[in-house]
C-alpha cells in the first residue's frame, strides 16, 4: 500500500516549517472563501496566524475583500524588525484599487507574542479607515498575530 505521507520524494509535500503553515493558510482560505465567513473573526484569525505567525519580524498585510467580503487577494505590503513596521496609507490605497477590493481586514504580528495593540497599531488603524473612507472601501477588523490573537473589531476599536 502506498501511503503519500511517507513517500518523501514527492515535490508537492512542504518541507519547511513556514511551508507547511503557508499550505494550511492556504487550505483556511479555500474553505473560507466559498464559505463566505470572513466577516467570522475567529476564522479570520486563525487564516491569519497560520499566514503571519511563523515571522521573526514584524509584517502587516492586508486581506483585499469583494463586497460579499470574499477574498480576493491577501497581500503582505510591508516588512520591519522584531517590534516594529512602517506602514504607509498611500501604498495601502493602491493595493485596494489595484484589485477593486469593496472592504478590507488588515493584521501584523508581534513576533514577542504578546498581542495587546500599541498606540501604534490604533492610531495607523484610524489613519488606514479615514484613507480609505474617502474611496468608500471599508475596514472590518484589524488583527495583531501573537500568541492569542487579538481583534480590534471585537475590542469596539473599529
Amino acid at each position: 500500500m502506498h501511503n503519500k505521507f511517507i513517500n518523501q520524494t514527492t515535490s508537492h509535500w512542504p518541507t519547511t516549517a513556514l511551508q507547511v503553515l503557508e499550505s494550511a493558510a492556504s487550505i483556511i482560505a479555500e474553505k473560507l472563501n466559498h464559505q463566505d465567513v470572513f466577516t467570522n473573526p475567529q476564522s479570520t484569525k486563525d487564516f491569519l496566524t497560520y499566514k503571519l505567525g511563523g515571522y521573526e519580524r514584524e509584517v502587516f498585510g492586508v486581506m483585499m475583500l469583494n463586497s460579499q467580503h470574499q477574498l480576493i487577494e491577501f497581500r503582505e505590503l510591508f516588512f520591519g524588525t522584531v517590534d516594529a513596521a512602517s506602514v504607509y496609507p498611500r501604498e495601502v490605497v493602491k493595493a485596494v484599487l489595484e484589485v477593486n477590493a469593496a472592504a478590507v481586514i488588515f493584521s501584523h504580528n508581534h513576533p514577542s507574542g504578546v498581542s495587546e495593540p500599541s498606540q501604534a497599531d490604533k492610531l495607523i488603524t484610524k489613519k488606514l479607515t479615514e484613507a480609505l473612507g474617502l474611496i468608500d472601501v471599508r475596514v472590518l477588523d484589524h488583527i495583531i498575530v501573537g500568541k492569542s490573537p487579538v481583534s480590534l473589531a471585537e475590542r469596539g476599536l473599529i
